[in-house]
């Protein structure tokens, strides 16, 4: 089989806490020719999985080393602390960093936040995931600091969450291969961005016909000139001065002569 008969497709990875529903729901209306294949990654394996080419593009979180990698930022993330509903913490809506001073502050290997100084006490073992930090704390051991989304997609019945105002900011950009900027590629930061299929940025826009204009005389202009053979001025067929006006008929004339008084 060659290469051009390989049906196009596109695949896009995205890392926990990033939905992409909406841009899938769009590229399915706009290029229903083209699937898209989702790749759930890790955030620690994202990048190795766009310059592997496991994946055309891929939503991760910042930052990105473009050193090969190109990135389009789009979000940034409320930074949250997941606690237990009977928590002392649940009794304000938002929290500071020394609020946490005394608590146990879970550090999965997942970790995303780039912390200059990490708040409270660490653990004595640093949990493998995200997931299994939650769990931690759903145990009652110690308390996690997490992207919003990361607190939404571990939600539990028994465990909460607030937000820290004082804490580093996850964000999530759109990357890809620099040396992979395919068209569809291009179609797809065209979705991520906003522009609308008509977009003069789409690659897929095409020339809007031409209208076609009647031309009108310009007031002022000079009139049409009578056919060759015809004398300009009046019609023949009105006044006295035509053909068929002439008295009797003239000359060799069909007309029938008048009768005489």
């Amino acid at each position: 089989m060659t290469g051009s008969d390989v049906s196009p497709s596109f695949r896009l990875a995205y890392v926990p806490g990033v939905t992409p529903a909406k841009w899938v729901r769009i590229w399915n209306e706009r290029l229903p020719d083209v699937p898209l294949t989702l790749v759930a990654v890790s955030a620690a394996e994202a990048f190795d999985v766009l310059r592997d080419g496991g994946a055309d593009a891929g939503f991760v979180r910042l930052p990105v080393d473009r050193t090969d990698l190109s990135a389009i930022p789009l979000y940034t993330e409320t930074t949250v602390v997941v606690i237990p509903k009977d928590h002392l913490v649940t009794a304000a809506d938002e929290v500071s960093a020394e609020d946490l001073a005394d608590e146990i502050v879970l550090h999965p290997l997942d970790d995303t936040l780039d912390w200059e100084h990490r708040p409270g006490r660490p653990a004595i073992e640093r949990p493998a995931t995200t997931a299994d930090a939650v769990e931690l704390v759903a145990a009652g051991v110690g308390v996690l600091v997490v992207p919003q989304s990361l607190a939404r997609l571990h939600h539990r019945k028994d465990l909460t969450y607030r937000p820290v105002s004082d804490a580093p900011a996850s964000r999530v950009a759109l990357s890809w291969p620099q040396d992979a900027t395919t068209d569809l590629v291009e179609d797809f930061i065209g979705i991520v961005r906003g522009r609308t299929v008509n977009s003069s940025r789409g690659r897929r826009q095409e020339p809007a016909p031409e209208k076609s204009r009647s031309k009108r005389p310009e007031s002022g202009g000079a009139r049409r000139k009578p056919a060759a053979g015809k004398p300009a001025g009046k019609s023949p067929r009105s006044g006295s001065g035509g053909a068929k006006g002439a008295k009797g008929g003239g000359k060799g004339g069909r007309g029938k002569p008048r009768r005489r008084s």
